[in-house]
């Protein structure tokens, strides 16, 4: 199996993943990309996984349905509305693609009806890791804006997705680790792990590389989203929101808050 990050629009990545003959695609906000890279590599569409209902995330349906394997489908969020039809899904909901067994889990927060595809890998499987596909709610060093759920909803998608195994290889939608790395920087200037993997991505996206995917245990390390029990994290959000209690919870919503003023 080979595993692709297309790049989309301005930061957008659409990942591919392929066993030389067929295909899977993940949140194909455009189509073209998606066409080039399958005609390049004389690979048939057999699926389409969809995380949410947010334009960067289903605008190529449309167009890659026409050319999806005659068996192929279109797999979404159950409660979200989208373009196309689509075999729905909600946690703990499974099914087989690419000979790959998928499970799925139910992350509200960034969107209501926001799920995340969790690929685990077997001892005599293809996959040598575990794939993470969570769209917009888990980001490197960060997470995604509160558009539609409440902090408490994002702290327990997130601490589900951070309970998987450590070496998961974790397939973000979005380019925002330097960004996000910025800010945990802010929140915790004494995580020596930050500093160093902050430098890696320069010099990654400095050869115009992605930064992605990371691993559930190095966002363990990183994340400040998902470090909200951490005394050092809870501080700084307090520092900023003298209102912030103990709870997680209340954690996440301060450093959500100052991240989005974060410049």
């Amino acid at each position: 199996m080979e595993l692709i990050a297309l790049p989309a629009f301005t930061d957008n990545y659409i990942w591919l993943l392929h066993n030389g003959r067929q295909a899977l695609v993940v949140d194909p906000g455009e189509a073209s990309p998606v066409k080039e890279a399958l005609n390049a590599r004389g690979l048939q569409l057999q699926g389409i996984l969809v995380t949410h209902h947010h334009g960067d995330h289903v605008g190529g349906l449309s167009e890659l349905t026409e050319i999806l394997a005659p068996t192929g489908k279109v797999w979404g969020p159950a409660h979200e509305k989208m373009p196309v039809p689509v075999q729905p899904l909600q946690g703990n909901d499974h099914f087989e693609l690419l000979g790959l067994p998928i499970e799925v889990v139910d992350v509200p927060g960034h969107t209501a009806g926001h799920i995340a595809f969790y690929l685990p890998a077997t001892a005599q499987g293809p996959l040598s890791a575990p794939i993470l596909f969570c769209g917009d709610t888990l980001f490197s060093a960060g997470c995604g804006r509160l558009f539609e759920g409440t902090a408490a909803q994002m702290y327990e998608s997130l601490s589900q997705l951070s309970a998987l195994p450590g070496n998961t290889q974790v397939c973000c939608a979005h380019e925002y680790t330097l960004s996000n790395l910025r800010f945990a920087r802010a929140v915790e200037p004494g995580n020596d792990a930050i500093v160093q993997h902050e430098a890696w991505c320069q010099s990654e996206r400095a050869r115009h590389l992605p930064t992605l995917p990371s691993t559930i245990a190095l966002e363990q390390q990183i994340n400040p989203f998902l470090r909200c029990s951490q005394t050092a994290v809870r501080q700084a959000a307090q520092h900023f929101d003298p209102r912030v209690g103990p709870e997680p919870a209340s954690v996440l919503a301060a450093l959500r808050q100052w991240k989005n003023e974060f410049r």
